[in-house]
């Protein structure tokens, strides 16, 4: 299918694109933290792959590289807004009054993944949330795979130490 949308068949590609649109929505909705951002994300993605798919090699990668396109117009996005996240007024408030057994974990971890570096971010991301593996994520953001460990390994030390501060500090 993906031969035919390169030699213009729009049927082909809108099947396609469709196939992966769920999973291009929660990578962007990771990266830009609002439904309508993500959606423009989407859009912006459905554009660009659509422009660009002659240049897809290897068919059986076409997720991939759409997850790549996907993050690339999210991070973009985000350089254009940048936006600041707002807490939920329920959470702020806990954080106010010191209830912090109140805070969902996934907003825990969405805090301690937001506070790393867009690299290492990326990684995390692509190995844990997608499931791909080291040498899969290596080529999706186009790094070698020894980069790509580094940074893996790198991020995941700080977010035990940072996870470690915050158990000490009873947060």
């Amino acid at each position: 299918m993906v031969r035919r949308a390169q030699q213009g068949d729009e049927t082909a590609y809108i099947a396609l694109f469709q196939q992966f649109e769920a999973d291009i929505y929660r990578t962007a909705y990771v990266y830009v933290k609002s439904q309508e951002d993500a959606l423009d994300v989407v859009q912006e993605t459905a554009y660009r792959s659509y422009k660009s798919i002659a240049t897809v090699a290897q068919p059986q990668y076409f997720k991939t590289w759409l997850i790549k396109i996907a993050i690339s117009c999210a991070i973009d996005l985000l350089r254009r807004r940048k936006k600041v996240v707002r807490l939920k007024q329920e959470h702020y408030e806990a954080i106010a009054h010191g209830e912090h057994e109140d805070i969902p974990l996934s907003l825990s971890l969405k805090s301690l993944i937001d506070a790393l570096d867009e690299e290492e971010k990326n990684v995390i991301m692509l190995r844990f949330y997608y499931d791909y593996t080291i040498r899969e994520t290596a080529e999706m953001l186009d790094i070698p795979l020894g980069t790509a460990k580094t940074l893996l390994y790198r991020a995941l030390k700080k977010l035990r130490i940072r996870a470690e501060e915050e158990d000490v500090n009873g947060q």
